[in-house]
């Protein structure tokens, strides 16, 4: 008896201890509601799994390019681009993914379907039926490309910058671990994701704001969650063939990648290109993973030299 209570206390211990360094790392402590958007910049539309923040800045009678951003940086990452853009007359649409930035974390599966939904929505919702210029970074890739396999009569033109490529891998280490996985993710991953977007860039210094930015969105219940879920619904995906869908397909496709990238190696470039052949390709010198902010003059101009080669 003597050896069950000491167990007990224990594990009581134990639970007591894991709870607070729980309570202690998860840096998510606020409730994303109508109270917390209030003030913010951009728009807020209701779609099917949620509240979806978004932009739209340019001209009204602007030709549409809609903005998608990458696997946890909500749409700001496109500022650089977005003002280029509505300057030269486009009209721009960008917004958050469901668990990022100001849009709601869903308790669902974020996988490629839950991303073609809210696009196709938000879409919808702003009566945008006819084709639009599509842009994507990093996962975007991913996001956009399966829009423009499952939607091709609505694409004029595809972009991709640094998209993700290649093979996803088949295990998450520990957090694919059931219930100490989430745990594990949620006190050692999560929190340090803000400082970690130091290596999208070759020179982090010039985004001294950058880590603060990041950090507001995960202060939100819900953003680890919803990271972690599209972890383990990409694994095992082989996103190069969700390219070689838009490679079969007649779609324009514009594609950057910064030569110093280490998030996605630059040598991935060559998987994308085989995968879309017809793909017009540029490498950007002086930048990491996020060109369109390291050499944005650069990019811009090539964003808008393509887009003005796309038919009306």
């Amino acid at each position: 008896m003597r050896r069950i209570a000491v167990g007990s206390v224990i594990l009581v211990l134990v639970a007591c201890v894991a709870i607070g360094f729980y309570v202690a790392k998860n840096p998510e402590r606020r409730t994303l509601d109508d109270a917390a958007r209030a003030g913010a910049p951009g728009k807020f539309v209701r779609l099917a799994d949620g509240v979806t923040h978004y932009d739209v800045s340019g001209p009204d009678s602007g030709r549409p390019v809609v903005l998608v951003h990458g696997f946890s940086v909500p749409y700001y990452i496109w500022d650089s681009t977005a003002n280029a853009l509505a300057a030269a007359g486009f009209r721009v649409v960008r917004y958050d993914e469901y668990g990022r930035g100001l849009s709601d974390r869903p308790n669902v599966d974020y996988t490629g379907d839950l991303y073609d939904r809210q696009l196709t929505q938000l879409l919808d919702s702003l009566h945008l039926s006819g084709r639009i210029d599509l842009a994507g970074v990093s996962m975007g890739g991913f996001v956009t490309g399966t829009f423009a396999a499952r939607h091709p009569d609505r694409l004029r033109s595809l972009m991709l910058f640094d998209p993700v490529a290649g093979a996803t891998g088949s295990s998450l280490g520990v957090f694919g671990w059931p219930v100490i996985g989430s745990y594990l993710w949620q006190t050692l991953a999560v929190p340090t994701m803000a400082d970690g977007q130091a290596t999208d860039f070759v020179d982090p210094s010039r985004f001294p704001d950058w880590a603060k930015r990041y950090r507001e969105q995960v202060s939100y219940r819900g953003f680890g969650r919803a990271l972690l879920s599209h972890r383990r619904s990409a694994l095992g995906m082989t996103l190069d063939s969700v390219y070689a869908h838009v490679g079969h397909s007649a779609i324009p496709v514009l594609l950057i990648w910064g030569k110093a990238d280490r998030t996605v190696p630059f040598d991935r470039n060559e998987s994308v290109r085989k995968a879309i052949p017809t793909a017009e390709f540029h490498a950007i010198d002086g930048a990491a993973h996020l060109p369109i902010l390291e050499q944005s003059r650069l990019t811009d101009s090539i964003v808008i030299a393509f887009l003005a080669k796309q038919p009306r």
